[in-house]
């Protein structure tokens, strides 16, 4: 398809004007990083499912667009991990509030359920000067059972999400097929094929179709 990502909140009058423009900046991220070959043949949509009350706030922009290119390339995201952050159009991950609570409420419930060793919360690193988290979290930390990652961009977060380095464009424009930005680029490749293809069948074809 060509109609970009959806956000579903905002059709039905749910989502608020900040988580708006919070989805147009992450629409506007992807469009630079893998719009600069050919046009996006994306359709998308994104929502929290089950959430009945209203949602505001830009500081799931980071995630959406984890998610978002996970879902593309279909390269699977670690759930051990919890995300927070607003990201810009060239992909900086922001401040964001209420880091404390959500590093400690994400650590109380790995507690409850029992620490594992590899679980923590990526977060931007400008909110490393603001954090001030329980004693508990803090040894936690110190013992390796738990982790907070300060990231400056989305790249760094999808590298600890998905194992994948993110790649660099090479000389001839093109992302490495092992890179993280390889496997979405190779995704949006076929959906641009396709819907080119079906732009030119003819049209007795198309109407078969349907």
């Amino acid at each position: 398809g060509r109609a970009g990502v959806l956000d579903i909140e905002r059709k039905v009058d749910l989502g608020g004007p900040l988580h708006t423009k919070g989805i147009l900046i992450l629409s506007s991220y992807i469009k630079s990083t893998y719009g600069s070959e050919r046009p996006l043949a994306l359709s998308a949509s994104l929502v929290f499912e089950q959430s009945y009350g209203g949602i505001d706030g830009d500081s799931a922009s980071f995630a959406e667009c984890c998610v978002l290119l996970s879902a593309i390339s279909e390269v699977p995201l670690r759930q051990d991990l919890a995300v927070t952050g607003s990201i810009n159009q060239h992909g900086g991950v922001q401040a964001i509030g209420g880091a404390n609570e959500k590093i400690e409420g994400f650590f109380d419930l790995c507690h409850a359920r029992g620490l594992t060793g590899t679980q923590g919360v990526i977060i931007p690193k400008s909110n490393v000067p603001h954090l001030m988290l329980r004693r508990d979290v803090v040894e936690a930390v110190k013992r390796g059972e738990f982790h907070i990652y300060p990231i400056e961009h989305v790249e760094e977060g999808l590298q600890l999400l998905t194992g994948l380095t993110p790649g660099k464009r090479n000389k001839n424009g093109n992302f490495a097929k092992n890179t993280m930005h390889g496997h979405v680029e190779i995704k949006l490749k076929d959906m641009f094929d396709k819907v080119k293809q079906a732009s030119k069948a003819p049209k007795s074809q198309k109407t078969a179709k349907k």
